[in-house]
């Protein structure tokens, strides 16, 4: 398992709240995220310079 399958995991497991991803690390953290099922239960917010921060929603976003 990569890095970011296991952030994610912690992410959806509530051992961390949020999931900071640098604006470099963004394509290939999407990759990851993408083939997730639980896709739609994360939420990212783009902050200025690029960074993202994700949360994981209890209930999935439409």
């Amino acid at each position: 398992m990569n890095s970011y399958e296991e952030k994610m995991n912690m992410l959806q497991s509530g051992d961390i709240d949020k999931l900071e991803i640098s604006k470099a690390d963004f394509l290939s953290f999407r990759e990851v995220l993408v083939k997730r099922e639980d896709f739609k239960h994360f939420s990212g917010i783009a902050k200025q310079g690029g960074e993202i921060i994700y949360t994981y929603l209890r209930v999935a976003r439409s």
